[in-house]
Formats: C-alpha cells, sequence, structure tokens
C-alpha cells in the first residue's frame, strides 16, 4: 500500500512537471540586458544585414528538423535576416558560454549580434513572426 502511494506521488508530480514544461517550451522571451554578444567568426557565417537568428540543434532532436523548417519559411519573407544552425554536439565551447540547455533553443540576435530574445524549444510560426517584426 505504502510503495503504491509514493508511485501515485511521483506520477502526479512528473506529469505535473510534464504539463508545466510544455506549456513554456517555445515561448520567446525578450532580453532587455544581455550579456551575450557573438562575433560571425563564432558562428561561421555573416550575421544577417537586420538581424541574425541562430538555432541550436542536435543530430537526433525531431523539434529541431521543425523548427529549422519553421524558421526557414518564416525568414524567406525578411531578406535583411538571416537564419544559421549551429550544431550544439560540435560547438560545445559556445554552447556554455551561451548558456544553451536544451535543443532546439534559437537566439534572435540584433544586427550587432547581440542576442535580444531566445526561444527554448520549438517556437509557433506567429511567435517568430511576431519577433522578428519587433527587430
Amino acid at each position: 500500500m505504502n510503495s503504491t502511494l509514493i508511485i501515485v506521488a511521483v506520477l502526479a508530480l512528473a506529469t505535473g512537471y510534464g504539463l508545466v514544461d510544455r506549456k513554456r517550451a517555445g515561448k520567446i522571451k525578450a532580453k532587455a540586458d544581455s550579456r551575450h554578444s557573438i562575433a560571425a567568426h563564432e558562428i561561421g557565417s555573416e550575421l544577417g544585414e537586420a538581424a541574425t537568428v541562430l538555432q541550436f540543434s542536435s543530430a537526433f532532436c525531431t523539434p529541431c528538423r521543425a523548427t529549422r523548417r519553421t524558421l526557414s519559411s518564416v525568414i524567406a519573407h525578411f531578406p535583411k535576416i538571416k537564419h544559421v544552425e549551429i550544431d550544439a554536439e560540435n560547438n560545445l565551447a559556445l554552447v556554455r558560454r551561451l548558456d544553451i540547455r536544451q535543443t532546439p533553443t534559437t537566439l534572435f540576435l540584433n544586427s550587432a549580434g547581440r542576442e535580444i530574445a531566445r526561444a527554448v524549444g520549438a517556437p509557433k510560426r506567429d511567435q517568430v513572426i511576431s519577433a522578428l517584426e519587433r527587430i
């Protein structure tokens, strides 16, 4: 009886955490004062004229592929904004410096390479459009 109660409690906590995590995933949060500035040589590509959307992905990440498709289709309508995808596993120093804790993580950089917003998880199309229109 006691072990059943423990199992039920653990399942309830795990379910609650999962629901909260799902609700937070992909939300784009603006950074008012970011410490992170990224240079073109760090990402292996020039920065966009107006902004750069920097996506951190990993090889076996299904949400990363969905994020890539979403970002590519949205950014096609913004010619001065560039999309750059970084393999998190092969760029661990940059991942640590920028405090990337999971993939996909998408950073929205201004033209100087300063982080102005961040999405952890797969952002929705309308959220990406809204973030890009604010740049």
